[in-house]
């Protein structure tokens, strides 16, 4: 295991306690590799798609949070396209969906973590 990165399994399921801790929606649509899964949310509000997050490798070995897939706008359709691509390249992976009453702040606080 990578210094500096979680198990998959636990930062997934930490993920999800800390949106239900705050009153937010949150399931496990894919549960992929427990130790080294990629994890990509889906973040909406009310129902509506806003964004995609990805946790992703950069080049000094560290892990940070970016968006990933199709913009708020691009609708459902390339939304589930772009999921069924994801789940077809790794099956390893894991699928979150959040809804949360303050996507933006959420996705600003998620990226700038550490």
């Amino acid at each position: 295991m990578s210094v500096g990165r979680l198990n998959a399994s636990v930062e997934a399921t930490a993920l999800i306690r800390k949106a239900q801790s705050a009153g937010d929606f949150a399931a496990l649509l894919h549960k992929g590799d427990s130790e080294r899964g990629a994890i990509l949310l889906v973040v909406r509000s009310r129902g509506a798609y806003v964004a995609c997050l990805e946790r992703n490798l950069n080049a000094d070995g560290t892990y940070r949070w970016g968006r990933s897939g199709p913009d708020g706008g691009e609708g459902e359709a390339k939304l589930r396209d772009f999921l069924d691509r994801r789940a077809r390249f790794d099956e390893d992976s894991w699928l979150i969906e959040l809804d949360v009453a303050q996507p933006e702040r959420f996705i600003a606080e998620t990226t700038s973590a550490a």
